[in-house]
């Protein structure tokens, strides 16, 4: 059995309200053990039989579809992808953690994606992005709440949905993860 952390989209916001006791039950009638959810905005630790990531998540995002008629874009991440996603945020030193985000997505960004946000963003905020493998890294400079680079806006140009969480959470996940495998 390994260990992972699944990150939900769209969970908690929007109308899309969803009891994390509720999910780990449903989780748990599908093989899904050792569950603990991290805040309300769906996170999910678990163990679960090796399985590459990409089939967790289309099993988490078919459950929560199922159990909960929510539309959820899900990212399972084993602790070293946690730790890999931490370390290569190029903002996580200098930015304040709660405004430092990575969005992660089931795919790789492609170059046209990026530059198409990139350019389309210009002269609309002062954040900084840069991208990594699978992953759009985000410096929220003035605050999420203030800025015009939001989760539909960069859906739009990149054309794939993502779910993003900022460093201060992802931190304490890791911790947590460490905690619970020590």
């Amino acid at each position: 059995m390994n260990r992972y952390v699944a990150f939900l989209g769209s969970i908690n916001v929007g109308g899309n309200r969803l009891k994390m006791i509720d999910l780990r039950d449903a989780l748990e009638r599908e093989d899904f053990a050792d569950l603990e959810t991290v805040a309300a905005s769906g996170n999910v630790l678990f163990t679960h039989e090796a399985m590459p990531s990409e089939g967790l998540s289309e099993k988490i995002a078919w459950i929560v579809a199922e159990e909960f008629e929510i539309d959820s874009e899900v990212v399972v991440l084993t602790r070293d992808e946690l730790a890999v996603a931490i370390a290569g945020n190029p903002f996580a030193d200098d930015g304040e953690p709660k405004r430092v985000h990575t969005t992660f997505f089931s795919e790789p960004l492609g170059e046209h994606q990026l530059k198409a946000l990139t350019l389309d963003h210009e002269g609309r905020g002062k954040e900084r992005i840069a991208a990594g493998d699978k992953v759009l890294h985000i410096d929220y400079v003035d605050g999420v709440g203030h800025s015009k680079l939001t989760g539909d806006f960069i859906t739009r140009r990149l054309g794939i949905r993502g779910t993003a969480r900022n460093i201060r959470s992802m931190k304490r996940i890791l911790a947590k993860m460490d905690e619970l495998d020590g």
